[in-house]
């Protein structure tokens, strides 16, 4: 027993979910900014975001382990399917599970944010619907797109985009321009995190069909990219800084940066593939620490 709970808490992956936390929380400090909070909103997209990538995390041990990607030549911690510990059919069950929850938890999120229209409800149940869609597809199936490259671009609409104009809609019913910055920082940072995963992971990748951005470029050429990522995101956050200054805590998430750039260093300077695997959870970490100081900063600025 106490075996399937370890190997059902591997498959969840909890060291994502900080991620998901700050993607809410970042939503919800924007709305602040801008004069608006709702308690249901907040918790209720919490859930929903947590059960999404629990969702997104089960969906990839069964995918990548049907697949044969996860193997004894994968670096890194040992899947639930490919070690054993849980079956196919038991995934697809978790996967069941954490699909209904995001979606019951999401459709008592709109309908709490209360005084949508019509149209702006149906709108967030496609969205919703779609958010689960890419959650499971990002590597089951036959046109798996995290196997063609697309990955990225996934993560960075969904967990970044959408989680944090979508929470931030929700509390105020409107999107103020400039908090697109802030949800373009988060969805960089969130394609950074798995850019350190597909950097890890290129020569099994490679030799498994999946074709991640890292197998695309090159090893060379995507420790550039994950550059201009982390620097990007960075500056969006230094731009919505300056252009909504009211208070000097507002510039918290700058005690961040050396640490952003150390992380930096160190993926231009490590030898071998294993050595990307600490960064993984360190940028993760990194990108929420960040994130949440820039929301403090935020809150504190109007309170």
């Amino acid at each position: 027993m106490e075996t399937k709970k370890s190997a059902w808490l591997s498959a969840f992956r909890l060291r994502t979910l900080p991620l998901a936390f700050a993607s809410i929380f970042l939503g919800t400090a924007l709305a602040v900014f801008n004069g608006y909070f709702n308690s249901w909103v907040f918790l209720l997209a919490l859930v929903t975001a947590f059960a999404l990538q629990i969702l997104s995390n089960i969906a990839n041990d069964y995918g990548d382990g049907l697949k044969g990607t996860d193997n004894s030549h994968r670096i890194g911690p040992a899947r639930a399917l490919q070690s054993g510990l849980l079956n196919k059919h038991e995934l697809i069950d978790g996967m069941v599970v954490f699909a209904v929850v995001a979606f019951l938890s999401g459709c008592l999120l709109i309908f709490l944010a209360s005084g949508l229209k019509l149209v702006v409800i149906l709108s967030f149940l496609i969205i919703g619907c779609l958010a689960i869609y890419a959650a499971v597809k990002y590597t089951v199936g036959n046109n798996a797109y995290g196997y063609s490259g697309f990955g990225d671009l996934f993560v960075f609409v969904f967990f970044g985009i959408v989680a944090v104009l979508g929470t931030n809609f929700l509390h105020q019913h409107s999107i103020n321009a400039n908090s697109i910055l802030p949800a373009i920082t988060f969805g960089l940072l969130s394609v950074g995190v798995l850019n350190v995963n597909n950097m890890r992971d290129i020569l099994n990748d490679k030799a498994s069909g999946k074709i991640t951005i890292p197998v695309r470029l090159g090893i060379k050429k995507s420790r550039l990219y994950h550059t201009i990522i982390i620097s990007v995101a960075m500056l969006c956050l230094v731009i919505f800084t300056i252009t909504n200054y009211l208070f000097w805590m507002q510039w918290l998430f700058a005690l961040a940066l050396p640490a952003f750039g150390f992380h930096l260093y160190k993926i231009f300077t490590i030898k071998t593939y294993n050595e990307f695997d600490p960064l993984l959870k360190q940028l993760a970490i990194l990108s929420t620490i960040c994130v949440v100081l820039f929301g403090i900063g935020l809150i504190v600025a109007v309170v």
